[in-house]
């Protein structure tokens, strides 16, 4: 037990002394409290159980005991003895990077960037582990958590945060801790022999020709030491196959030169059989009670005993489950070796493949899913695991192991021993005589996150194993300290395989232990006085922060130290720190041999001590800025960019290597050229399972010369690590094929960032060093995208302070622009299976919007250098140029119409009756008990009806009114503040039966009188209104104390209750003097927030009536259903003035009602059988969102729309396809027919210019090309192409209404599809405008335009909208073939940016679309930078996820960088009765900082 640091009998702690200790480590390895006070509080906390702490192992006991003050304050000087000096030139120090970095940031003063502002809310992280484990950080899976490589050089002593609560773990004795298992085994087989001096020459000329260009040869060293000649060890002549080459005999030489037949699978043969009969005792003194230990014996027999059971005893229906060649899943915890080694093994007999995957635990685990997909592929249906193993898995309900996502049905067998049938006497295993065969499967996750299966060869299996044997020179009953994962890599090769063909004794070190008890390998190393160790930089990186008073070690039996990551470009700085510290415990500095290894080559290249003959080892200092450009520079002067990388030794016994370049044709590079390492050798994987396409491309790449001439007969496969061959052929690797990022032309390695990144103060600012790094395309280039974990109690203005730190570091050493920067929460990163970061899954969550940062920096404006050249505008050619008869620039001119007014009058009584007070008169006498008006509550009860007599009644009253009690002349201007009713229509005739002018006013919201008042009072007095008419409760609330607040009551004119005026009739009903008198105003708010009245004449207001009446073949026994706001435009003439003029049944319902009751106006619908519909897109919106769910409950009450002929939505703006298309899909079940809804288009000048109406053909979409738009230019597209946009016709031309498309500069006519400004000519068209300001000149030509050629007599009046005319091959009434009126939307609210014309809903489509989290969007322009707002319908924290990929998304699809991104709560954007964004208003709130923002991000 005391070699786990567990004491016997100790007495665990109580858990709030051990949650303050874990604390206590924390601030000190934080730096909150200084040594001496950290040890104070630790002694008082310790106190009363220091008797109880005794039995604790010595190796860890100075980390326990309660240091003296002697201790405390005599550090150990022998631990900070400096290095010789001739070992470490300066020009090679690893702590280079961290100067440069500070040195970088010096160079730039505290440039001033805007703060992002966060609500305060967010801020409270999501709950995480507080203390985990120390864990490793990094880029790339599995790197060290280096947190600044230099500074461990200098000060090994001092605290880090990674030392947090081993004390806890060890104190309490807990034996949760798997115990570090030793494997040791002796099969037989010799050690590779000495090389013979005759061995068969290779071809000289393709070595030369590979020597020549500065490739390796092959490997220059010796089997063995004492041999004083040089010897060449020629690679093998199999090729990778394992196939003879012809002419060469039957006799082959393997890498050691032993002979063998050419069925290399004797070779297999012979060392299954070494494990049958052991030639030596075990060294017992070798092994401690409690590890689980595997004799060799032992490892054949279970094996044997494994490989029997799977061929015989597993049956399905009869059949046997395997046969040979089957693939099998191997699912081990990292803590078991003994059992993986026996799984293996058992199935290499059987002739299996294994295929070892990590144990899918109960959390989705990163990549879990590609794993699935992996097994699936291989056909794996078995997975093989140990008892323990199994009862941890996740459980479905009937007890069996659940089934993970994505995974195929697995049958799992637990192999512990009496789970397994002993063979009989008589069973061998069939003799295998497959070299080429695969022996097993290997995953690697790719940089986009697939996984694929690497498949080696028994062939391979063997010559790997071999000539690892000769270049680490290992031996009979050497031990060896593992502390990788033994599945895979270099773990398996060296700790499972190679050990086994030298009977070596292995010690695993499993991870827990080692997050546990990071000295623990080195304790072993020292007990067992291990030979050889196996470690990654991150290893020796814990032990030197856990070393501190630990002085009874030593590792002078080391004569191997292998440093599996050494192709790291950090793991120099881990090696010398490491040197540093424990060269005084024995470490010989010649031990360190880094290796170079991938997937798909097996070891690469591995640095042989000086003893088996390897070269002195050799360091480089390259210039960032050469390697960005893929080339090798040394540098001497500029040492701020710079990267220091340290040999990975010389190429594998029996390989060939040379470097190719990355892209393209794989043409050898220059010497001085960085490429990708490619190796010819028999130890190489053979392909990728199941994937012959990319196996061909990796596995069989033939080398060219710069003149297209292949270098070798033999292929050479591809290794993904990016370096070049230095002097000596030494290899060298700079960088990974999975972490290159190219930026425009450079190339970076995302480690090499992470570098950077991690050296920046405050180092500890990352919490432990956990940093990402990965790229993303956004436009045509890779971005770089750094996400770091923060410590949990970083402040907002620590982490922008680092994160702008950390952008000009990077910019300044890798001359590269960070595109985003996210810090998110400690733990909240998704890890490998081994600690690390799990890149590609972080990569995922950040392009999905998973990934919830609480600080997020995006530089797009600096990073994003490749968007087209803003647009120039060209001088137009002039317009007299381009018309011919009724053709421009070849196209036929863009005009339409409506039907002629003239001779389609109904009757005689219009004519006669041309003002609308005669008609009422008229319909009083004639029909005065027809039913007008019905308005419905929410309940669908009709609260009040109107018939002609009554209406006419009502309105005398209020006349009487005006004229008496408010002594009204006529001309007088009266505000109407009712809400919507029948109330609202009396007064509006009560008006114009004493002569004076109506203007409808929306009465102030009861709830928001502070905001809606003001609009009231504003409306009131710029219509300088003498008279408010309005109910009593309003009156009430215009004179309540909240309203006292926003309006002083004393400044309303007259306000005047008409809820009980008295009975009285008019002496005489005024009559106008001539048409062109004012009949009323229309106020109303246009999207960009102007206040506008235009002035309607009684003409206009009759011809209005009149084309719709002709449009929608309206008459007295029809009923229309109207849900709309009555205030202004089409809506308040469809309320008031068409039931009165057509003598229709109208039934109101209120928009508001709908609020309480959504389906009232379908069942309003419904229930009057209405043929015409009226709503807006409000009203259509809620019934879409809040209906469309529950069509078969609506069915259930009886409502159907099939009496619907058409439903037109009220707009003045581009038609929302989306909306009207789903609206018609959901209640298609309804009975609504297809063809019924279309869309209308009014605006200020022409209330009413297109209506569907009942006749004529069918509204007709197109598709035009976005980017065009984009130049005012009209380009049509098929349905589906990119950048297609659909637009729908805005309904058929009313009566009486010219329509023509004028250029918005030169005020020329357009040819048809050609996009312009629309004009109007109508008799309906309001005369002007009405303002307080009396800015007429200003706006004068908005009605009376003319054409600045052409027809230039007729008067226009100019929409203010972009859209353009389209002749279709339909035909109207008339015969004639149908122009369609085409709106793309408001000039005033379109956004110039470099030099383009965008229509903001346009760019709102693209961020709605971005993230399903966004419920609505809308856009800006602020100081030219383009603001996004988008609420959010979600949680707080997923806030954030939000900004890069609306940035991404404006980025792509409109080729526009987004300044501002602004995070609201769904609501805050304004929108009008007509379901219109107020964007104005919404920019005057976010100027005044009024929006209480969730988070506000500045893009920089």
């Amino acid at each position: 037990m005391a070699e786990r640091g567990c004491p016997p009998e100790a007495v665990p702690l109580p858990a709030e002394v051990r949650e303050s200790l874990a604390e206590l480590e924390l601030e000190l390895s934080e730096g909150d409290i200084t040594q001496k006070g950290y040890e104070k509080k630790r002694a008082k906390l310790l106190a009363r159980y220091v008797p109880l702490i005794q039995g604790v192992d010595p190796s860890l006991q100075e980390e326990t005991r309660i240091p003296g003050p002697s201790q405390a304050t005599a550090p150990a000087p022998k631990q900070q003895k400096p290095r010789p000096s001739h070992a470490r030139d300066e020009r090679f120090r690893s702590d280079v990077h961290s100067e440069a970095v500070q040195a970088a940031l010096a160079k730039y003063k505290e440039r001033k960037m805007p703060m992002p502002s966060k609500r305060r809310s967010v801020l409270t992280h999501t709950s995480m582990e507080a203390y985990t484990p120390p864990d490793t950080s990094s880029a790339s899976e599995d790197e060290g958590s280096l947190r600044r490589p230099g500074r461990l050089a200098s000060a090994p002593l001092q605290s880090d945060p990674s030392v947090e609560p081993w004390l806890d773990q060890v104190t309490q004795g807990s034996s949760t801790s798997s115990s570090a298992s030793s494997t040791s085994s002796h099969p037989g087989g010799q050690p590779a022999a000495a090389p013979s001096a005759a061995a068969a020459p290779a071809g000289p000329a393709a070595l030369a020709r590979v020597a020549d260009l500065q490739s390796a040869p092959p490997d220059v060293t010796t089997g063995l030491a004492q041999h004083q000649h040089a010897y060449c060890e020629r690679p093998q002549l199999a090729s990778v196959r394992g196939v003879p080459r012809g002419g060469s005999g039957s006799v082959l030489e393997t890498a050691g030169g032993v002979p063998v037949s050419s069925r290399v699978s004797s070779k297999i043969q012979q060392l299954l059989n070494t494990l049958k009969k052991p030639k030596r005792p075990p060294l017992k003194e070798f092994f401690v009670d409690d590890f689980e230990e595997l004799l060799e014996g032992k490892l054949w027999s279970r094996s044997l005993k494994l490989a029997y059971t799977l061929l015989n005893k597993l049956t399905n229906k009869n059949e046997p489950l395997l046969k040979p060649g089957d693939r099998v899943a191997l699912v081990f915890p990292n803590s078991d070796p003994v059992m993986f080694t026996v799984a293996f093994y058992g199935c290499l007999l059987a002739e299996l493949v294994p295929v070892p995957i990590e144990v899918p635990l109960t959390r989705k685990d990163a990549g879990s899913q590609q794993v699935g997909f992996l097994l699936g592929s291989c056909g794996v249906a078995l997975a093989l695991t140990t008892d323990a193993c199994q009862k941890g898995l996740p459980k479905a309900q009937t007890g069996e192991v659940a089934a993970f996502k994505g995974w195929p049905p697995l049958t799992w067998l637990v192999i512990d021993g009496k789970h397994l049938t002993k063979p009989p006497k008589d069973w061998h295993p069939s003799a295998q005589d497959a070299g080429a065969g695969t022996a097993y499967i290997e995953y690697k996750t790719s940089k986009e996150g697939s996984t694929v299966g690497v498949a080696v060869s028994h062939a391979s299996l063997l010559a790997q194993c071999q000539a690892l044997t000769q270049a680490c020179g290992y031996s009979e009953a050497e031990t060896l300290t593992n502390v990788l994962d033994f599945k895979r890599d270099a773990g398996l090769w060296h700790g499972v395989l190679t050990s086994v063909m030298n009977r070596m004794h292995v010690v695993s070190i499993p991870y827990a232990l080692m997050k546990a008890n990071p000295l623990s390998w080195i304790q072993k190393v020292c007990a067992y006085k291990a030979r050889a160790a196996l470690v990654k930089s991150r290893d020796m990186h814990w032990s030197l922060l856990a070393q501190r008073g630990q002085r009874d070690v030593s590792l002078s039996s080391l004569r191997l130290l292998i440093v599996a990551d050494g192709a790291n470009p950090w793991s120099i700085s881990s090696c010398d720190a490491f040197l540093n510290v424990f060269q005084a415990r024995g470490l010989r500095p010649e031990v360190i041999c880094p290796c170079a290894s991938s997937p798909e080559a097996l070891t690469v290249a591995i640095r042989r001590p000086p003893d088996l003959g390897g070269p002195p080892p050799r360091r480089a200092v390259l210039s960032m800025s050469g390697l960005s450009h893929g080339v090798i520079r040394l540098d001497a002067e500029e040492k701020l960019s710079v990267l220091a990388v340290q040999d990975v030794g010389q190429a594998m016994p029996g390989a060939n290597v040379c470097v190719v370049k990355v892209e393209g044709i794989p043409y050898l590079c220059k010497t001085d050229e960085v490429g990708e390492i490619c190796v010819n050798s028999s130890t190489t994987a053979t392909a990728y399972y199941g994937l012959l396409g990319i196996t061909k491309n990796i596995f069989e790449t033939v080398p060219v010369t710069a003149g297209g001439a292949p270098i070798s007969d033999r292929p050479f496969t591809r290794t993904g690590l990016l370096g070049f061959i230095g002097p000596d052929n030494l290899v060298f690797v700079v960088g990974k094929l999975d972490g290159l990022m190219v930026v425009g032309v450079r190339r970076h390695n995302a480690d090499d960032i992470v570098a950077t990144a991690l050296a920046v103060e405050p180092m500890k600012f990352v919490y432990r060093g956990r940093i990402a790094v990965f790229s993303v395309t956004v436009l045509h280039d890779d971005r770089i995208v750094l996400v770091a974990e923060q410590r949990p109690d970083a402040s907002e203005e620590d982490s922008f302070q680092w994160m702008s730190r950390v952008l000009q570091a990077i910019d300044s050493i890798h001359q590269v622009g960070v595109y985003c920067l996210a810090l998110v929460p400690a733990n909240t990163l998704p890890k490998a299976p081994l600690g690390g970061i799990h890149v590609s899954e972080t990569k995922q969550r950040f392009l999905e919007g998973m990934l919830h940062p609480c600080n997020v920096l995006m530089c797009p404006h600096t990073c994003v250098t490749n968007l087209p050249k803003p647009r120039q505008k060209q001088p137009e050619v002039g317009p007299a140029s381009m018309i011919v008869g009724n053709l421009v620039a070849g196209k036929r001119i863009a005009q339409a119409s409506g039907r002629e007014l003239s001779h389609l009058e109904d009757s005689d009584q219009a004519r006669k009756l041309l003002f609308l007070p005669d008609v009422l008169q008229w319909r009083a006498r004639s029909t005065p008990e027809h039913l007008l008006f019905l308005l419905l509550n929410a309940k669908g009860t009709v609260t009040s009806t109107t018939t002609c007599i009554q209406l006419h009644k009502k309105a005398e009253r209020v006349a009487a009114a005006l004229m008496e009690k408010a002594r009204l002349t006529t001309g007088a201007h009266v505000a109407l503040v009712y809400p919507p009713g029948v109330d609202l229509i009396a007064a509006f005739y009560g008006c114009l039966y004493c002569g004076c002018v109506p203007v409808t006013v929306r009465p102030p919201h009861p709830q928001n009188l502070t905001t809606t008042l003001p609009t009231v009072k504003m409306i009131v007095e710029v219509s300088k209104s003498a008279c408010v008419l309005t109910t009593q409760a309003i009156t009430r609330l215009l004179k309540s104390k909240e309203a006292l607040a926003a309006v002083d009551v004393r400044t309303w004119p007259t306000i005047l209750d008409t809820d009980d005026i008295p009975k009285k009739k008019v002496a005489s009903i005024f009559r106008p003097p001539s048409p062109d008198v004012l009949a009323y105003l229309d106020f109303s708010v246009s999207t960009t927030g102007i206040l506008a009245g235009v002035k309607m004449s009684h003409a206009a207001t009759s011809a209005l009536c009149r084309s719709i009446k002709l449009q929608c073949e309206l008459y007295p026994s029809r009923q229309i259903a109207i849900c709309l706001d009555p205030y202004c435009g089409l809506g308040f003439a469809l309320w008031c003035l068409c039931s009165v003029y057509s003598g229709h049944q109208s039934v109101l319902v209120p928009p508001p009602e709908l609020e309480t009751n959504v389906s009232l106006w379908l069942w309003a619908v419904s229930q009057y059988k209405a043929r015409v519909a009226f709503c807006s897109y409000s009203v259509m919106d809620m019934c879409a969102r809040g209906l469309g769910a529950q069509t078969a409950v609506l069915r259930m009450k009886g409502v159907n729309l099939s009496c619907v002929r058409t439903c037109m939505v009220v707009a003045e703006e581009r038609p929302r396809i989306a909306l009207t298309q789903s609206f018609s899909k959901l209640f298609r079940d309804l009975g609504l027919p297809a063809r019924a809804v279309s869309t209308t288009f009014g605006c200020r000048v022409n209330v009413a210019i297109c209506l569907q109406g009942t006749a004529g053909p069918d509204p007709t979409t197109v598709y035009v090309d976005t980017r065009a738009l984009r130049h005012d230019r009209v380009r049509l597209v098929e349905r589906g192409s990119p950048h297609s946009l659909p637009l729908t016709e805005s309904g058929k031309i009313l009566p009486g209404v010219k329509v023509i498309i004028a250029h918005t500069e030169t005020r020329g006519p357009l040819g048809d599809s050609h996009l312009g400004e629309v004009w109007v000519s109508s008799p309906h068209s309001a005369t002007g405008y009405y303002t307080v300001y009396g800015e007429e000149g200003l706006h004068a030509d908005h009605f009376s335009a003319r054409l600045s050629f052409g027809d230039t007599q007729t008067v226009w009046a100019r929409t203010g909208f972009l859209g353009f005319l389209r002749r279709t091959e339909l035909t109207d009434a008339s015969g004639e073939r149908h122009d369609a009126l085409y709106v793309v939307g408001s000039l005033d609210e379109t956004l110039e940016l470099r030099g383009m014309r965008y229509h903001p809903v346009d760019i709102e489509t693209s961020v709605i679309r971005a993230h399903r989290s966004i419920a609505e969007c809308a856009v800006f322009t602020w100081t030219n930078l383009l603001v996004v707002v988008v609420e959010l319908d979600g949680l707080e924290q997923d806030a954030l996820d939000l900004v890069a990929l609306v940035t991404n998304a404006v980025l792509e699809e409109h080729l526009l960088v987004v300044g501002v991104v602004v995070i609201v709560d769904p609501g805050v954007i304004p929108i009008n009765s007509r379901g219109e964004k107020q964007r104005m208003h919404l920019r005057d709130g976010f100027l005044a900082d009024q929006l209480d923002p969730i988070y506000v991000a500045y893009n920089m």
